[in-house]
């Protein structure tokens, strides 16, 4: 592709290896240029760009309340984004973490007031509450992985589709049933049952709690197995070339399964942490918030790498965290979600250069031409 600028002509080349500067250079300048944007549409709309920034960064991260809020909200984000992340990495398409989570809560939820009432509690307690919820997620994401690993049919539909069939289950068990879930003493506005105290995960300061260290170690074993197990290196191969991988001896049948499975107990995982370390309860309000899409996003940005969900999703919570109190400011709430949108828009633009290059050339006339 070629663009004549008078006397020189700009031609687009494609890059297999980006250089280290262009690797560094790419997301710098597209997060600045988002700001930028950014800035003259809050200008445009009235407000000061730069309250509006410092306010931005400092209800995030200013602050021991502010920093726990935010790596509080991370925590859930990173598991979604690492859901995303290992079925992405083999080229299937989850897009089902949302329920998953959902599903992951309600197990959680369901095993701790169960364990709760017959007097088991602690860390034994906790390990069995989370594992529920990790095996809910897992066995959900079963549900689209074993029609699309053995019929091949689309796991985007189903996995979407089974989004709404997990909400309407957690619906059901707060709001139209009467349920193991929900609190018999609230009949007016239904609530979930809460579960024993010593169900809660441990708290280090304020609302942090050890669910963002657990959400650390699950990124860290992601990135080990898929660089260095023979697991990982068979999602790789069968991500590249599912035809390749069958010519090889691999069950890719069997991958699909185990991929969605472990992408679906990393979601379902969130739910259990979400129920054990910040709501105590089944609580369809809080849980139904576009966790599991905000994953998506996550991981995307972060390019696919375990490692990189992690800040990227504590950059997505810090969005979060501001808006209230933007809000109080005058500052409107669809003002973040507006500069959040632009500066993810600008990231992913940004991708582009990393995988082409400009270059400028003087053009060659016709006589010039002729006489090389």
């Amino acid at each position: 592709m070629s663009l004549p600028l008078g006397a020189f002509e700009l031609t687009v080349e494609r890059q297999q290896i980006p250089s280290r500067l262009v690797r560094m250079a790419a997301p710098t300048a597209s997060v600045a240029f988002g700001l930028l944007v950014g800035a003259v549409i809050i200008w445009a709309s009235g407000q000061d760009p730069i309250l509006a920034y410092t306010e931005m960064a400092k209800k995030g991260f200013g602050g021991r309340l502010a920093l726990t809020g935010t790596l509080v909200l991370a925590t859930p984000l990173i598991l979604t984004g690492l859901a995303a992340v290992v079925a992405f990495r083999m080229k299937i398409w989850n897009i089902g973490a949302e329920g998953q989570l959902i599903l992951g809560a309600v197990a959680s939820s369901g095993l701790g007031l169960w364990l709760g009432d017959n007097g088991i509690g602690g860390p034994v307690g906790i390990v069995l509450m989370l594992g529920a919820g990790a095996l809910a997620g897992a066995l959900w994401a079963a549900l689209a992985a074993l029609p699309r690993a053995y019929l091949n049919t689309d796991e985007v539909i189903s996995t979407l589709m089974l989004n709404f069939v997990a909400l309407g289950i957690m619906n059901y068990l707060i709001f139209s049933s009467f349920s193991h879930w929900r609190d018999p003493g609230r009949a007016t506005f239904p609530v979930g049952r809460f579960v024993d105290d010593s169900m809660f995960l441990h708290r280090f300061t304020g609302r942090l709690h050890i669910g963002l260290f657990i959400a650390l170690a699950a990124a860290g074993a992601l990135w080990w197995a898929l660089r260095s197990t023979r697991w990982g290196f068979e999602v790789r191969v069968t991500g590249d070339s599912p035809r390749a991988a069958l010519y090889s001896g691999m069950r890719v049948d069997r991958k699909i399964l185990s991929v969605l499975m472990v992408s679906g107990a990393f979601a379902g995982l969130g739910g259990g942490i979400e129920v054990g370390g910040v709501l105590g309860n089944l609580d369809p309000r809080a849980l139904s918030l576009g966790v599991g899409f905000a994953g998506i996003v996550v991981a995307a940005l972060a390019r696919l790498s375990p490692i990189g969900v992690i800040p990227v999703a504590i950059l997505v919570a810090s969005f979060t965290n501001a808006k209230p109190g933007l809000q109080v400011l005058g500052i409107p709430s669809e003002i973040v979600t507006l500069l959040e949108g632009i500066l993810f828009l600008c990231i992913v633009g940004g991708e582009w250069f990393l995988r082409n290059a400009l270059r400028l050339h003087r053009r060659v006339g016709p006589v010039e031409a002729a006489a090389s």
